[in-house]
């Protein structure tokens, strides 16, 4: 992944939802579980975490976006760019392939 992309709802969301005390990190990781979309079986996931090892990290806002080290294959050649949905009112990811 070379990039991770928030649009202002959706880092709204994250705001209302996790209600946490700036600056904060929230890691992104696949979870076991899911039709993903990108990985079947496996679904993207947040949790508020301090990073250990990061691959990748966007601030915005005062919140820190991260991916570890160890959960980098489920982003590979992947651009992530993550929004509000209109109907179910929750964070929707898109994947959008890099090309090389």
């Amino acid at each position: 992944m070379e990039m991770i992309t928030i649009d202002d709802r959706a880092l709204g969301w994250f705001e209302r939802e996790f209600d946490a005390q700036k600056p904060y990190t929230i890691r992104l990781y696949p979870q076991y579980a899911g039709f993903g979309e990108k990985n079947k079986g496996y679904s993207l996931a947040f949790s508020i975490e301090e990073p250990a090892n990061p691959s990748i990290q966007q601030e915005q806002n005062g919140v820190t976006f991260f991916v570890e080290t160890n959960d980098q294959w489920f982003f590979d050649d992947t651009d992530v760019e993550l929004k509000l949905c209109e109907k179910s009112n929750e964070i929707c990811a898109r994947y959008k392939e890099i090309q090389h």
